[in-house]
């Protein structure tokens, strides 16, 4: 068998690219290092690669272009047959559809037997018997975890082989996400695989990509930090690769490398999309996109965010996507956009009141009631808690925020101790959940609600607990730091005030925010009484 490796460049052959149907040179100007030998040669290979390497990124389109001009060149070459079946689905939500997988699957061969004789090693077969797994016809978390223990027989009968190690990381994240398991165990067991692959080659798109999904919490994502530099600049051509390292960012309130990573990520996606394809990678990007600069304080780049959402689903714009999987795409674009505009009322506190309707979402209630609550509207803070009672189900983050909702209008009644009551229930609730992974959800956090909600009730020394729960959880987030400084200065404790409101200076610096102004003037008197005392 001879041995094909290859660093996947900008470089490549005028003459390969353009067997590619409707391929755009810019998708592959980067996608990384990869070292996969089969039993195909020549330039079926080298699109098998490609295929490969862009699917560690989740390139989805732009891998099957790949697998599909391998299969042409060589239509028995099972490992094209195997790629493109991983290349349909994402494959760390918690069900997959097995339709398109399945039909790629049958075009090789018309039964599991038939496909195994084509592929001619015990590697390729392998390969083969685990996706026939993953793509069968049994329970789809069955069939995550059977994919997951086929794919650790492979490693064990192949544990210095690159690529099954990196498939072997990625098939024990599927699993977690199938089995919906919280004790990390095999993610830690899929980050120790990955980090390995990384510091071997560190120019390898998943061995960096699994690496941030791994650790992708707050607790772990340290342990990433290095990949998430990496990423972004192993596989420029994949947007999905430019926005992932903000997974980890996010979790070091990195708010400036969320927002830049993000916009590049947008921009990938607006150059590579062509009609027909779906809009999730831009959606994506403009979500999280928004989410740091509104931390950052650019909230007129965070209302540019939401008006490129608005511009997809109104006009149609690049997002316009075709069949079931565009249709979904559109529903996914519409939803966004009103939690985009949620988050931003929240993060920006330019409370706005909103009709509360059987349609309404829960983060669009839980924003309209803050809102209420705010300005004094008693009447829609009701409404508001009675909806989200309504699309509540006892338990996950809709609950949290029905109980959110509900502390504010007993704080406003007079009742504290039933504020501080559901408060703590929801706490409870939030603290059974696995931690925080991207924006915050709810859109206004629990302990940075909570915290303020103290603040109002004259308990600063409890409010301190409150909001550095919630900076452990989200750190660097302006207004749980805000809420710290606040909480410090009521107790008395001006150094650790001047410290909070320090970070919030610098977070905001030249905003006209505020609460910017609130930290400048704080320091300004505290820096002059500190002249004054010498």
């Amino acid at each position: 068998m001879k041995r094909w490796s290859m660093v996947l460049t900008a470089f490549l052959l005028v003459a390969t690219l353009s067997i590619v149907p409707g391929s755009v040179e810019a998708q592959f100007d980067e996608v990384g290092s990869i070292d996969f030998p089969t039993s195909a040669t020549g330039e079926a290979q080298q699109h098998f690669l490609r295929g490969v390497a862009i699917l560690h990124s989740f390139g989805w389109k732009q891998a099957r272009e790949q697998f599909h001009a391998a299969q042409e060149l060589d239509p028995d070459f099972a490992m094209a047959y195997w790629g493109e079946s991983l290349a349909y689905n994402h494959p760390l939500v918690s069900q997959m559809d097995a339709t398109d997988p399945r039909k790629a699957l049958q075009r090789l061969g018309a039964t599991p037997e038939e496909r195994m004789t084509k592929a001619p090693t015990d590697r390729e077969k392998g390969f083969l018997k685990a996706v026939e797994i993953l793509w069968g016809e049994a329970d789809h978390t069955e069939r995550r975890v059977g994919y997951m223990e086929a794919m650790r027989d492979l490693y064990e009968a192949y544990p210095e082989d690159s690529e099954i190690a990196a498939f072997y990381a990625l098939s024990l994240l599927g699993a977690t996400a199938a089995t919906r398991d919280l004790s990390q165990r095999w993610n830690v067991m899929a980050g120790t695989i990955a980090l390995k692959l990384f510091n071997r080659n560190p120019m390898h798109p998943g061995a960096a990509h699994y690496t941030i999904h791994s650790f992708d919490n707050p607790i772990m994502a340290p342990l990433a930090l290095d990949a998430a530099y990496a990423f972004a600049d192993i596989a420029p051509a994949v947007s999905h690769a430019r926005h992932m390292p903000t997974h980890i960012f996010i979790q070091h309130g990195m708010w400036d490398r969320v927002s830049g990573n993000n916009q590049s990520a947008y921009g990938v996606a607006q150059e590579l999309w062509q009609p027909g394809d779906p809009v999730g990678d831009a959606v994506h990007a403009l979500d999280w996109g928004q989410y740091g600069d509104l931390q950052r304080g650019d909230y007129e780049k965070a209302q540019l965010w939401m008006d490129r959402l608005g511009d997809m689903v109104d006009n149609e714009g690049f997002g316009t996507a075709s069949g079931a999987r565009g249709a979904a795409g559109i529903a996914r674009a519409q939803g966004a956009v009103s939690l985009l505009k949620a988050r931003y009322i929240v993060d920006t506190e330019e409370w706005e009141v909103q009709p509360v309707t059987e349609d309404s979402p829960a983060h669009e209630l839980l924003a309209t009631g803050l809102s209420a609550a705010r300005t004094g509207d008693q009447l829609i803070v009701a409404d508001a808690e009675a909806a989200l009672a309504e699309l509540s189900d006892g338990s996950g983050y809709t609950h949290v925020m029905h109980k959110q909702i509900g502390a504010l209008r007993h704080a406003a009644m007079g009742h504290p101790d039933v504020a501080t009551g559901l408060m703590d229930e929801a706490e409870a609730e939030v603290m059974t959940m696995a931690p925080p992974r991207g924006s915050a959800s709810p859109v206004k956090p629990l302990h940075e609600l909570y915290g303020e909600l103290l603040l109002d009730l004259d308990m600063p020394d409890k409010a301190v607990e409150k909001f550095e729960t919630s900076l452990l959880r989200m750190p660097n987030r302006p207004r749980s730091l805000l809420g710290l400084a606040r909480a410090h200065a009521a107790n008395g404790d001006a150094a650790m005030a001047a410290e909070a409101y320090a970070k919030v200076a610098d977070l905001w610096q030249g905003r006209a925010h505020a609460g910017l102004q609130e930290a400048e003037d704080f320091l300004e008197q505290s820096m002059n009484e500190g002249e004054g005392n010498r």
